[in-house]
């Protein structure tokens, strides 16, 4: 259970108590105790790309986190059929694709939604090695994005999609479109049409709201950088559809070692409206663990998650040079926690001859050249990095 600074202090002193982690500082005692545990309820406000957590006791809230997961697992594994699928191309020796008519395995998820669910798991064991947790409550939502594309939507109409009665999505898109070039609407009398993805196939996906139709002139100006073209995105679900599709998995992971219980999305926000709380992850965590009147925290842990290891042997650009960038440099690591000039950093970037790129996780820019015997190391790289901030976190 949390302890007072001082008190700290004098275990550490008196040599009864050692440190186990910096961030959070973790102190472990080296002399058997009483068991003599508060009742800690942990809320989760699960997210595509942020999660809050909050654990409160009868009295008061006892620790906040706001943990921003990673967001590059999809465009590097497109990256990676890239250049399997280029390989492949130029006849290499490299085996060939296997027969797609394969079987999914039971509970099979895309491994982007994969890494996040375990993510989730991970986070959460994480807290519980510190904190003696008795009950963890998660929210589940249910996102009818039909609905939401459509509020005017009901019975067969959820069976009957917009391109009901079409061969295929390009066919939808041209009827769509009156098979009319959407920026120069005709006039430059080009005859044959392109469907032009608004943003990437890689990022925005092949759905209908993403293409549009343009003529084969404009089209080939926009991609020689002639011709610029602004359309509206049109908006993605990715959040709804990720929660919806593991909040029950979550569930059944947590239930084997923990007593679970689930609250909804509506409750979450009636509960928080009634007590004037201004949105947050950690806001929503915290009223999702049953908070009402409880002491508030000062602050939050604000942690980001990242590769761990670059394992390219080459890094596809320049293909004949290899990736041998040296993992050490005097003692130091990239993402290794550093105190430098009385300030506590990362080392975001690192150069042979000893100088590091210092910066916070948001960013900011502490030292763009810092020598190494300046800085002092405090915790060496891991996945999830973790800082202390003051105030409310800024994501809603």
């Amino acid at each position: 259970m949390p302890c007072k600074p001082r008190k700290a202090k004098i275990l550490l002193k008196q040599k009864k108590a050692k440190v186990v982690k910096m961030t959070p500082f973790t102190i472990q005692l080296l002399r058997p105790t009483k068991r003599n545990v508060q009742k800690i309820n942990l809320g989760i406000d699960v997210g595509y790309n942020h999660v809050g957590l909050s654990a409160i006791t009868n009295s008061k809230e006892i620790y906040a986190e706001e943990i921003h997961l990673r967001e590059d697992i999809v465009s590097l594994n497109s990256e990676r059929r890239q250049y399997r699928k280029s390989r492949r191309y130029r006849k290499t020796w490299y085996r060939k694709p296997r027969f797609l008519n394969r079987k999914k395995d039971k509970g099979w998820l895309a491994p982007s939604i994969k890494h996040k669910l375990d993510s989730h798991v991970k986070v959460i064991k994480k807290v519980k090695k510190i904190l003696p947790i008795s009950k963890i409550i998660v929210e589940v939502a249910s996102f009818d994005i039909q609905k939401i594309k459509n509020p005017n939507i009901s019975d067969k109409e959820y069976q009957e999609g917009d391109q009901l009665g079409f061969w295929n999505v390009r066919e939808y898109v041209f009827h769509r479109d009156n098979h009319k070039c959407q920026n120069c609407i005709g006039k430059s009398k080009d005859t044959i049409l392109n469907v032009h993805h608004i943003t990437s196939r890689k990022t925005g996906g092949n759905r209908p709201d993403n293409l549009i139709t343009l003529c084969k002139t404009c089209h080939l100006k926009y991609h020689d950088n002639e011709l610029k073209i602004s359309f509206k995105k049109s908006k993605n679900f990715k959040a709804e559809t990720f929660i919806s599709s593991i909040r029950w998995k979550l569930i059944e992971i947590l239930k084997i070692e923990n007593n679970i219980s689930y609250t909804f999305g509506y409750k979450t926000k009636r509960n928080r409206i009634l007590q004037k709380l201004k949105k947050s992850h950690i806001t929503d965590a915290f009223v999702i663990a049953g908070g009402t009147n409880q002491i508030r925290q000062s602050g939050f842990f604000y942690t980001k998650q990242v590769r761990r290891s670059n394992r390219k042997l080459f890094k596809g650009i320049r293909s004949h040079l290899k990736n041998t960038a040296t993992r050490f440099i005097k003692g130091f690591q990239r993402f290794d926690k550093v105190f430098w000039n009385k300030k506590t950093c990362f080392i975001f970037g690192r150069r042979k001859t000893g100088y590091f790129d210092l910066r916070q996780l948001n960013g900011v820019k502490i030292h763009a050249s810092a020598k190494a015997k300046d800085c002092i190391l405090l915790e060496t790289f891991k996945t999830f990095l973790t800082e202390w901030r003051v105030g409310v976190s800024s994501h809603p």
